[in-house]
């Protein structure tokens, strides 16, 4: 979908879809922030890989020194500079998540939430090992995917995004096991547990997999070489 959030999904109208986020919509979504919150130090520069128009950087900033966020789409960068580019503590770039032109070992974290992981339609091995090459050893990468229990309010999230014209109609013939599909090309899936786990094995890793709030599943990982 790197495409798409680029291109169709970005600026106002990806704002006009977070307010449309019914009540256990806006818990998930609290929830997430809540928990990267907690594995962050008063110390810390983090990376937020699609952060969009800077919902989550500018609260990530309640704990770390310094965060930056990163998306594919200028419209949304511009619009987080409007209206968070005077808080000294956050700073926004366009720029795509699985070509970072960052230094090595920039980071001591890296944020990647809401499912980003699958809704940037990139390679997942490149974009983990992008996000690895950018944080230091003994930091940290932190992605999250939607848990299985919470595909009802999920769907029913995308469908009052439809009906306003934001994403197309949903195919419902296509829709379904953790995948949603719209008429117009949109499309997104999600990562289980497992899945986490062997893409991180891959590239010998360990994940740490953790269920949020019945509606989140995060993997975290403590980059290696830390002595």
């Amino acid at each position: 979908m790197r495409g798409y959030y680029a291109d169709t999904l970005s600026g106002e109208r990806l704002r006009r879809c977070y307010e449309l986020a019914h009540p256990r919509l806006r818990r998930y979504l609290e929830a997430e922030i809540e928990f990267v919150l907690t594995h962050l130090a008063p110390t810390d520069r983090v990376l937020e890989l699609g952060c969009g128009y800077g919902r989550v950087t500018v609260r990530l900033a309640e704990v770390a020194e310094q965060t930056v966020g990163i998306d594919n789409a200028a419209d949304s960068i511009a619009l987080a500079r409007r209206l968070h580019g005077r808080d000294p503590r956050c700073e926004f770039m366009t720029m795509d998540a699985s070509d970072l032109t960052f230094e090595e070992s920039e980071f001591d974290a890296v944020v990647c939430v809401q499912n980003g992981i699958c809704a940037f339609g990139v390679d997942h091995r490149a974009l983990l090992r992008q996000a690895l090459r950018v944080t230091r050893p003994g930091g940290q990468l932190l992605f999250s995917s939607y848990a299985a229990g919470f595909w009802d309010d999920r769907l029913r999230w995308f469908e009052a995004q439809a009906a306003e014209g934001l994403v197309g109609p949903i195919d419902h013939a296509r829709t379904g096991a953790g995948r949603i599909v719209c008429e117009d090309g949109f499309c997104t899936g999600q990562m289980t547990p497992d899945q986490f786990v062997s893409l991180c094995a891959g590239l010998g890793l360990v994940a740490e997999v953790s269920e949020v709030d019945g509606s989140s599943v995060f993997c975290r990982v403590v980059v290696p070489g830390s002595g």
